[in-house]
């Protein structure tokens, strides 16, 4: 019997690519780089804001300008992270319906941890259980680090425990933490992308969660 799900934040949870997008194109025009359109941002976004922002600069940047744009864009980003961003259709019912059936819920996130916590407190008040992102210390996604954070936190096994995606990081990182996987399609990356990287389960709603067995 699933006892709790762990969810991705950004493209699952969350549609934060506007906001990104604009945050991102800040950054690059502060230093008088070239703009990202929004489907660049797309395709860049899932190992965090380093690769995030490595992916974003022209690729002759150097390292020590790629650090300070690192650091701009998550100051930047911690007063203009929720003008856009809003969960996706179905997402607070999806979460009601969890919380019903006294299913647990956490977020595991390659989002800056505070960052994290403070849009999931004003998009989802007190209905997380636990919110996990970059710390600064703790290997990020794939490697299932952070999943065994919340695991531990939690005080759960891996056989009570989804984890709900939408990218390929997130199936790689189900995989590497001995995780049953759930690939959304209406996030970041399509199905196939979500296949080919070891998808146990696709859905193309939020609500389609609550079919599968054991829940």
């Amino acid at each position: 019997m699933i006892k709790a799900i762990l969810f991705d934040l950004d493209g699952t949870l969350l549609d934060t690519l506007e906001d990104l997008t604009d945050s991102v194109n800040h950054i690059l025009n502060t230093h008088g780089m070239p703009e990202r359109t929004i489907d660049e941002i797309r395709s860049f976004i899932g190992n965090g804001v380093p690769t995030l922002i490595a992916r974003s600069v022209p690729y002759d940047t150097d390292p020590e300008m790629i650090k300070i744009c690192v650091d701009g864009m998550m100051e930047y980003y911690k007063d203009h992270a929720d003008i856009k961003t809003r969960p996706y259709d179905g997402i607070p019912e999806l979460l009601d319906n969890l919380k019903k059936k006294n299913i647990r819920i956490a977020v595991v996130t390659n989002k800056a941890e505070e960052a994290a916590k403070i849009l999931c407190k004003a998009k989802f008040g007190d209905v997380p259980d636990l919110v996990i992102g970059d710390n600064g210390k703790d290997k990020l996604k794939p490697a299932p680090d952070n999943v065994f954070r919340a695991l531990n936190e939690l005080d759960l096994k891996k056989e009570d425990v989804l984890y709900v995606g939408d990218s390929d990081v997130d199936m790689i990182t189900a995989k590497n933490a001995g995780l049953r996987s759930v690939g959304v399609t209406w996030g970041f990356r399509d199905e196939n992308v979500l296949r080919k990287n070891g998808a146990d389960h696709i859905i193309n709603t939020p609500l389609e969660l609550l079919n599968l067995n054991n829940l």
